[in-house]
């Protein structure tokens, strides 16, 4: 980087002073200033986009790495699995095979659980009619504009 200190500044100050004039050098130091100000924003919004840049390709890295353990993690899992049901097969077979009496020993499996379907309806059905009406339970459904004219306040004339 150019390095200006306090002389070099002085220095340049006074040649623009002499070359441009004072009426103009407020006008002039104004756009400079503006124009570098610009540049500065362009130079760091460029830096910006390079950290991102090299951000997405490390993420992407990343990513590829990840994507090939969990693809060699499926490979293991499907290994095992296969060489657990193959096992299984072998053994099932040898079992069967050794052609014993199946009967002996066996022990069927217990029935399985079944909801005993109970109607809740049916015990609200069997509520008497004069206790539904002083708790307040509504028997019957009632439109939005006649629960309107119900409940609406009379008209006083």
């Amino acid at each position: 980087m150019i390095d200006f200190g306090f002389d070099k500044l002085a220095l340049i100050g006074a040649v623009a002073l002499i070359v441009i004039g004072p009426e103009k050098l407020p006008r002039v130091a104004r756009t400079v200033g503006h124009l570098l100000g610009k540049a500065q924003r362009y130079v760091s919004d460029v830096k910006a986009e390079v950290n991102r840049s090299i951000e997405l390709e490390e993420l992407q890295k990343m990513k590829g790495q990840f994507e090939t353990a969990a693809r060699e993690a499926g490979q293991s899992v499907q290994q095992e699995i296969h060489s657990a049901t193959q096992v299984f097969d072998q053994t099932w077979s040898d079992i069967s095979g050794s052609g014993a009496d199946h009967s002996v020993g066996y022990t069927p499996l217990p029935p399985s659980y079944r909801h005993p379907k109970k109607n809740w309806r049916l015990k609200r059905g069997a509520t008497p009619l004069w206790y539904k009406q002083r708790t307040g339970v509504r028997r019957h459904t009632q439109s939005g504009a006649a629960r309107v004219a119900r409940f609406r306040p009379p008209r006083r004339p």
